[in-house]
């Protein structure tokens, strides 16, 4: 797949599908990283169509849609991480301290954090260390259950997660380069594949944006 087109199929840093000096300007301007200007083709919309050539058109736009979502992820990431750099933090952390900073108690159980964030027990044994080592959060023993440990975030963890959101919601959230139109139809495209793949059931809280999620 890397190297079908006799090229790897991956985008700079500062690609944009809109080509040309508009859309480099456009991603230097939401502090996108520019390594390097924009590519004189748009990579994954040569991989769609070495996959026609190949006889695969069948699954070819689902092949250009996950590879889109994985190269935005990518730099939406990069973009993120750049502001939170300064605080310490990467998004990992910035999310658990975030999720802690919203409980009703400013504590959670290790089960049940990693519940809310969906990723691997070990995964959040190993942002709670970090986040524990840098003052940002406490292991509290659980009242009644020996073989639970809560998570509590600290003062210090609080006032950091609070300067980093200022600053996510002052130079990332409000212009990520889409129109509010644009954002609440991908809100809403993203949130109907995420409840097909069982992110969450039918009867869950909806957002302003999302439409009734149909199987």
């Amino acid at each position: 797949m890397a190297r079908l087109a006799g090229r790897p199929l991956t985008l700079g840093a500062a690609a944009d599908p809109r080509q040309g000096r508009r859309g480099y300007a456009l991603w230097e301007h939401l502090g996108v990283p520019a390594r390097r200007g924009p590519l004189p083709i748009d990579p994954i919309a040569e991989a769609h169509r070495q996959w026609v050539r190949q006889g695969w058109y069948e699954v070819a736009d689902g092949m250009a849609a996950i590879t889109s979502v994985m190269r935005v992820q990518q730099i939406m990431l990069s973009r993120i991480e750049d502001v939170l750099k300064p605080y310490k933090l990467s998004f990992a952390r910035y999310e658990l301290l975030a999720l802690l900073m919203f409980s009703k108690t400013g504590l959670l159980p290790m089960a049940k954090i990693g519940e809310r964030l969906q990723v691997h027990p070990t995964s959040v044994t190993n942002v709670v260390d970090r986040l524990e080592s840098a003052a940002f959060v406490e292991r509290v023993p659980h009242p009644t259950d020996r073989r639970a440990t809560l998570i509590q975030i600290t003062q210090v963890g609080r006032d950091v997660v609070a300067s980093a959101t200022d600053e996510l919601n002052r130079r990332v959230f409000p212009d990520i380069g889409l129109t509010s139109s644009e954002l609440s139809e991908l809100n809403a495209i993203l949130g109907k594949y995420r409840f097909l793949a069982g992110d969450f059931i039918e009867d869950a809280p909806q957002a302003p944006w999302a439409v009734a999620p149909q199987a």
